[in-house]
């Protein structure tokens, strides 16, 4: 099933079959090699009644997406998406931000996913850093992942870090400049 831009879908975050979280989306691009997804400013959030690994979830206290609203792309099999962010009233490019998941699934509201904690964070003149790195040990403990996993998410982060280092990104530079369509709410 493919969607087509405008369409409205679902985003969630599923562990073993339970939704841990639920945003609204709406479809920018849906092609072989790209997903391409908007959630606006005040999109809503959703989230379960479950423990989010022996807490609430770190953004359980909002209901609504807040700031310009951020771009999703990602391409099928991949272990993460590359979020483009903007700030201030002229809607600058404030950055990119490589959210490491589980590849999407898609499902017949949208399509599903698993946050893996660790992110890369790239400024607008291409130098990064990871983000969150230190939170990854702790849900050993708490159960969440195993120690193999949490090195898989490193190994990830560590081969992404590799290719930006040596200049090479899948994205293009043009969805830094990107605009949703005005008709959208």
């Amino acid at each position: 099933m493919r969607w087509q831009p405008g369409d409205a879908i679902v985003r969630r975050d599923v562990w073993h079959g339970e939704v841990m979280v639920g945003w609204g989306g709406i479809v920018v691009q849906d092609a072989a090699e790209l997903l391409a997804l908007y959630m606006p400013e005040g999109g809503s959030l959703g989230f379960t009644e479950r423990d989010h690994w022996g807490g609430p979830h770190p953004w359980s206290g909002r209901d609504r997406w807040s700031g310009h609203g951020v771009l999703q792309l990602q391409r099928p099999g991949d272990m993460h998406a590359v979020w483009v962010f903007w700030e201030g009233g002229e809607r600058a490019f404030a950055g990119w931000y490589v959210n490491l998941q589980e590849p999407f699934r898609r499902t017949p509201l949208g399509f599903d996913t698993q946050d893996l904690e660790l992110d890369i964070v790239i400024e607008p003149d291409g130098s990064w850093s990871f983000k969150d790195d230190e939170q990854l040990e702790p849900w050993i403990e708490r159960g969440r992942w195993t120690a193999a996993e949490i090195a898989a998410i490193r190994a990830e982060g560590a081969r992404l870090g590799a290719e930006l280092d040596a200049g090479r990104r899948w994205w293009s530079d043009e969805w830094s400049a990107w605009a949703p369509d005005p008709s959208w709410p």
